[in-house]
């Protein structure tokens, strides 16, 4: 799932649970979050969101941040801080769409 809004409402009623559910409820083996752009930033300020996302990692979901947006918004450190991988996902993502994966963006 690419998450690129920064609009909490769509996070607390689309992204968070349907990625949740999708591995606690075995719809997927395995899911991938990629944090890109104003959903950086929000990851970075707000602290509920934050704990949206600490059950996303402690559920098993694999939360990457796009390294160009989140040092262009200095937040790496912080995203770093609450346990999400920050590194360039330009190739990463094009790798997984050659590879198979599906893609939700929100």
């Amino acid at each position: 799932m690419i998450l690129s809004t920064a609009d909490k409402v769509v996070h607390e009623e689309l992204s968070f649970p349907y990625a949740y559910n999708s591995l606690k409820q075995g719809w997927m083996d395995q899911v991938r979050i990629i944090l890109w752009g104003p959903t950086e930033k929000l990851a970075a300020e707000d602290t509920e969101f934050q704990e949206l996302v600490n059950a996303w990692l402690v559920a098993g979901v694999e939360v990457i941040a796009c390294k160009a947006c989140s040092d262009n918004f200095g937040v790496s450190d912080k995203l770093e801080e609450i346990g999400i991988n920050v590194q360039y996902v330009g190739t990463l993502v094009t790798e997984m769409l050659k590879d198979g994966w599906y893609q939700l963006t929100f």
